[in-house]
């Protein structure tokens, strides 16, 4: 669901040519607030900047379960953002229970301008920015938290209120409300785990937004799927495969020369790693590491990943860049995204990982499954058909929707597919990964063909510009296509 995780394998990989080294760059941050503060509207903040005939702060003020905590400067000329509460059911077949705060902010133009609802699928960027499809139809953007991530949950902390359903109720309730102020077609996009979101609520809800954008955004079969084995097997040249899987077989081999590395972690990050332990975490993130190496980098990086036999210190300081092991397989970071492997093991699913040859170097097979990285029992058991039947629905019956995956990204060996008798489209972006697969750096045939059904679905009339004069102007004027998060 910010690229800094993926660029900074390309910095590392700049520092590893001038030293010899790689360092880890980047780090999960997602702003937190204190959840009390949204009781009150901090009025001495909103600024009148005229933008509609009429102040959309007061419009805003009318919206019943809202809570504007704030305005603040934007950086888009004629926009104006604030940031709010909106009370939410915690059961949305029980209304009259549990009800908490999910936070949010809204990047306002114009009450007559399209409303892209976003989601990163994770914690909420309380910061402005516009996603893609806001850039290219000049339209407002409202953007959410997940529930159970930040403050952005229950008091009673029940992770049986955490599942598909009731997010997508979570969706709905917003859009309802929120449509008496605006006139225009509604979107809902996201990138990764915020498209999957985003699909979700369509399945639930086909009928709330005209239209929606989702960016690499996978669907699992169960809790090793086989096809990201398969296609880890077969993306970019043998060549460099091998130096992958070579790679993983040296530090295997040598763990107990990367182990003090792993542990002086602790001094240098912070970072602890009681849940997951030393050892099992070095193991998880060699295995893991030819999936990260591919979700953000590209063959560009072949040559440098570091031949058997290569210093200890660079073996790890490149594993350390592509993976992140303390942001990956730290406990503070894995208490934070603790909702996402909760949904992971209960209703969204896993990846299999190829360990054919490393079969004899395992200490710990079969044990990187999403409940390992939980703190608690998961009590629930895994819903081994939802999935498929939101695949299904999607396939056969999801209308307007667009989904873009990146042609190198181990996530679209789980793509959805598309009918266009359903007026869908799906794009594979060349020479992409996880975290630049866009509208606009599809092909000119594609990104024009993409644009036409967007701005046809969104009532939008085109601008007057070609697609690739659309592509150069907007390229640089929107938000990170996935969230700062290593994993999805």
């Amino acid at each position: 669901m910010n690229p800094s995780r993926g660029t900074g394998i390309f910095r590392g990989v700049c520092l590893l040519v001038a030293a010899m080294l790689m360092q880890a760059c980047g780090g999960s941050s997602v702003e937190e607030s204190d959840p009390s503060s949204a009781r009150s509207v901090q009025a001495a903040g909103v600024m009148k900047s005229g933008l509609d005939s009429e102040d959309i702060y007061t419009r805003l003020l009318s919206v019943p379960g809202l809570t504007v905590v704030s305005e603040q400067v934007s950086p888009f000329p004629g926009t104006r953002f604030f940031q709010f509460y909106f009370e939410q059911l915690a059961d949305h077949r029980n209304p009259n229970g549990e009800r908490f705060q999910l936070r949010g902010t809204l990047l306002h133009r114009s009450v007559a301008a399209p409303v892209v609802l976003y989601s990163g699928g994770y914690g909420l960027n309380s910061r402005p920015f516009q996603y893609e499809p806001t850039a290219l139809l000049g339209a407002n953007q409202l953007s959410l938290e997940h529930r159970f991530f930040g403050p952005s949950r229950p008091a009673s902390n029940d992770w049986t209120l955490l599942n598909i359903r009731q997010a997508a109720g979570d969706y709905h309730r917003i859009i309802q409300a929120f449509k008496p102020l605006y006139t225009g077609h509604w979107l809902t996009t996201g990138g990764s785990k915020g498209g999957m979101a985003a699909v979700y609520h369509r399945y639930f809800y086909p009928d709330d937004v005209d239209a929606t954008v989702a960016y690499v955004a996978p669907n699992m079969h169960g809790l090793d799927d086989g096809r990201f084995v398969r296609f880890l097997d077969q993306v970019g040249d043998e060549d460099c495969r091998e130096r992958l899987r070579a790679f993983q077989q040296d530090a295997l081999a040598r763990r107990e020369e990367l182990l003090p590395f792993v542990e002086e972690l602790t001094t240098s990050t912070g970072a602890t790693f009681e849940l997951i332990g030393l050892d099992r975490t070095l193991e998880f993130a060699v295995v893991e590491m030819p999936f990260y190496f591919w979700q953000y980098a590209n063959a560009s990086v072949c040559e440098f990943i570091p031949a058997p036999g290569a210093p200890a210190e660079a073996v790890f300081a490149f594993l350390d860049a592509v993976v992140d092991v303390s942001g990956s397989y730290g406990d503070a970071d894995l208490d934070y995204y603790a909702a996402y492997y909760y949904q992971s093991a209960t209703e969204l699913g896993w990846t299999g990982y190829p360990t054919r040859h490393l079969r004899r170097l395992l200490r710990y097979p079969r044990e990187d499954v999403p409940t390992a990285y939980l703190s608690f029992p998961v009590e629930e058991r895994f819903d081994h058909g939802l999935m498929r039947r939101v695949e299904h629905w999607v396939r056969r019956e999801g209308e307007r929707m667009l989904f873009l995956y990146g042609d190198n990204d181990p996530w679209s060996a789980g793509a959805f597919e598309v009918r266009e008798r359903n007026d869908s489209l799906r794009f594979d972006v060349p020479d992409s990964n996880h975290a630049n697969a866009r509208i606009t750096r599809l092909p000119e045939a594609e990104r024009t063909r993409a644009l036409s059904r967007l701005y046809t679905w969104m009532g939008v009339t085109p601008p007057a510009v070609g697609a690739q004069g659309l592509a150069t102007e907007a390229a640089g004027d929107v938000a990170p296509l996935v969230e700062e998060r290593s994993r999805l």
